[in-house]
């Protein structure tokens, strides 16, 4: 996905897709439940468990052939993301030293390697770990994992944006219900976001509205 937004201040940039994803997540937990803040959900509990379909996405088992689908890597990635977003907006507001701390990720070369391979796997373990081990989000631990992946600041924004609009989407269309249909036209929603999103080139702000109405499209001729 291209954007054409050009950002003039790196650091009040990087603030700003910060605060722009905090809204974000505040309206959506807010369509959840309107008092979400309240409610106790176990937000850490979302993200270990996210952590181990991440896992199987990106391939662990030493007994079969497994293909990793790096894409869908990603999007479990940024749903950990989401999670850790509702726990630390649960506690007070985002901070701007956690956008300093995203933005400074120096992502590793994607070499493809098994020495890399295993270390994401163990980066994911720690992260894993720290969830269950502070019943809470420790950002160092995401940010370790971010950058053995790797993946930037710039694509977890991007990434972010489009899985935030599918969660509306399923929402409005009675995913808290069952009505919701995951699989459209032999696929799951997530594969139509990822092919969606490499094909839009529109500005930040016009992307939510515009990948919305292409997701209902879809939905709909199923």
């Amino acid at each position: 996905m291209t954007t054409t937004d050009s950002p003039s201040n790196p650091s009040v940039e990087r603030y700003a897709m910060l605060q722009a994803m905090a809204a974000m997540q505040d309206s959506h937990n807010t369509l959840v439940h309107p008092h979400w803040r309240t409610q106790g959900y176990e937000y850490y509990r979302a993200m270990w468990v996210e952590c181990a379909e991440m896992l199987d996405h990106f391939g662990w088992k030493w007994w079969k052939k497994q293909d990793g689908d790096l894409d869908q890597v990603k999007l479990e990635l940024v749903d950990i993301w989401h999670f850790a977003l509702s726990e630390i907006l649960r506690k007070g507001s985002v901070q701007d030293h956690v956008a300093d701390t995203l933005a400074s990720i120096k992502p590793a070369a994607a070499e493809n390697t098994q020495a890399q391979a295993e270390a994401f796997r163990l980066a994911i373990e720690q992260l894993a770990a720290s969830c269950l081990a502070s019943r809470s989000f420790e950002l160092q631990p995401f940010v370790a994992a971010m950058a053995a992946l790797p993946m930037s600041y710039d694509e977890l924004f991007a990434l972010y944006i489009g899985k935030n609009v599918l969660n509306r989407f399923r929402q409005n269309n009675g995913y808290k219900t069952g009505e919701y249909r995951k699989l459209w036209q032999g696929r799951e929603d997530n594969e139509h976001l990822i092919e969606l999103l490499d094909t839009f080139a529109v500005p930040a702000a016009d992307l939510p509205d515009a990948l919305y109405a292409a997701l209902q499209e879809r939905y709909s001729k199923d």
